[in-house]
């Protein structure tokens, strides 16, 4: 191992396939690497005795994890309590609930063994065609959106997890998921600093150990999307006055592997000022150690040729290490969830007309493409929930005949109108961002998808 090969592992956080450590990972965590970020395949049950294994590697080793709750969680697939989508948070508006909620994720991921949990999600979801934030976000508006992101670090980081505010400087007026593209975001200036940044900085000002880039495009400010924009990173620093870690929205996302590529873009990204980048989800299509290497081998190329500084590196190695030692030495708090995130579920839910549908209903759900964040296996959440209190219940993409039907919205579609111009009488259970929409009745509106959610609207469809 070279000192240049250490410099560069030492801002990476590749996933990983399996639920075990493969041995390239083994070998890149003995040379360095910064730690990794877990995805849907690698979490079970047996999750404690993963990251116990990983943070036997080396001491430092980060290990990372979408936790927003609602429907991007990893841990889901432990068993552990559910906790509601940001939007319902953002609707109950009790910053003190927000908080209890940031500390129940907090305990729970530092019970696992992870270290840095990729939430809260910032951005104002200003635009309600957004594809990919939705009801991740706690609101529309920037103070609604700012005090609970500032709660729900507050809650997170008190329980020893550290929090990463995400997407800088806002990705909640796209019209693109920047999963598959590169989102455009034409708003001024004056825009962009009214509308997106008071919720990052209030997580700056609260404390927040990291930030996460988006993959995002803002012309008024740079030709670079945010991720690679030296002049939006600045802004962070700068004016925002934020000193922990920028890390990395997934580089292996089309945004950017399907634009400047996976390799130059880390590059590029590290140069503009990113600490730690997150390679993303192998199981998308990729070998693991494959795109690790890619990554890797493009910095260390970099690092070689002078177009990245190692002073850079070193720096970025610097802010990693901190953050480290910040988690070591943070303590661990316990937090009873008490089944929290299902009480503010059912709190801010409600339904118009009659919504029992008695047994042997069939879920048709319209809500569209899957949310890649989600990371979201099997079928509906909605249909797993009744299926535990009616085992006739079944899913699909056609209506049964003669059964009662569950139609699942995020919004008004044609597809919906079509389901209802066959079956009044089905049931629309609206798991989107509240706005002035209203589903037509019989329905229930959630604010929010998820576990948690779903518990609640079974409840009410059932009559058992």
């Amino acid at each position: 191992m070279t000192g240049d090969e250490e410099l560069v592992n030492g801002v990476l956080l590749p996933g990983f396939t399996g639920v075990g450590v493969p041995d390239w990972l083994g070998r890149a965590a003995d040379a360095g690497l910064a730690g990794v970020c877990l995805f849907a395949g690698n979490v079970g049950p047996g999750l404690p005795t993963l990251t116990a294994a990983l943070h036997a590697r080396r001491d430092g080793f980060l290990v990372a994890s979408d936790e927003e709750g609602g429907p991007v969680t990893r841990l889901d697939a432990t068993g552990g309590p559910a906790w509601p989508a940001a939007a319902a948070l953002g609707r109950l508006d009790d910053v003190a609930v927000t908080e209890a909620v940031g500390a129940g994720i907090g305990a729970q991921c530092r019970g696992l063994g992870i270290d840095l949990a990729l939430a809260p999600v910032a951005d104002v979801n200003a635009e309600p065609r957004n594809p990919v934030i939705g009801i991740r976000s706690f609101g529309a508006t920037p103070d609604l959106v700012a005090r609970h992101t500032a709660a729900f670090v507050r809650g997170l980081q008190g329980a020893g997890t550290a929090a990463a505010a995400k997407h800088f400087p806002g990705h909640g007026s796209t019209h693109v998921d920047s999963h598959r593209d590169l989102p455009v975001v034409t708003a001024d200036v004056a825009t962009l600093r009214a509308r997106d940044l008071p919720p990052f900085a209030a997580a700056v000002e609260t404390g927040v150990r990291c930030v996460l880039t988006a993959h995002v495009l803002f012309p008024a400010l740079d030709e670079r999307p945010a991720t690679m924009s030296p002049p939006l990173l600045d802004l962070l620093r700068r004016d925002l006055g934020f000193d922990g870690v920028i890390v990395s929205d997934a580089v292996d996302m089309g945004a950017i592997a399907a634009g400047v590529g996976t390799g130059p873009g880390a590059v590029a990204a590290v140069a503009a000022g990113v600490d730690l980048v997150c390679i993303g989800n192998p199981d998308n299509g990729y070998d693991d150690e494959a795109g690790y290497r890619e990554v890797r081998d493009a910095l260390l190329a970099a690092v070689g040729d002078g177009t990245l500084p190692r002073e850079r590196l070193a720096e970025a190695g610097r802010r990693v290490t901190e953050l480290a030692g910040w988690v070591r030495a943070a303590p661990a708090a316990t937090a009873d969830a008490g089944g929290l995130g299902e009480r503010v579920a059912r709190r801010v839910a409600s339904a118009v007309g009659d919504v029992r549908v008695g047994r042997g209903a069939h879920v048709l759900d319209l809500t569209g493409p899957a949310n890649v964040a989600d990371g979201r296996r099997g079928e509906p959440r909605l249909a797993a929930a009744l299926r535990r209190r009616d085992p006739s219940i079944t899913a699909g993409p056609v209506a049964a005949a003669g059964r009662p039907l569950v139609l699942v919205v995020r919004g008004p579609s044609p597809a919906l109108d079509a389901a209802r111009a066959g079956r009044p009488d089905a049931v629309t259970v609206h798991v989107g961002p509240s706005g002035t929409w209203e589903p037509p009745a019989p329905s229930i509106t959630l604010h929010g998808d998820g576990r948690a959610h779903a518990d609640v609207a079974a409840d009410l469809l059932s009559d058992v």
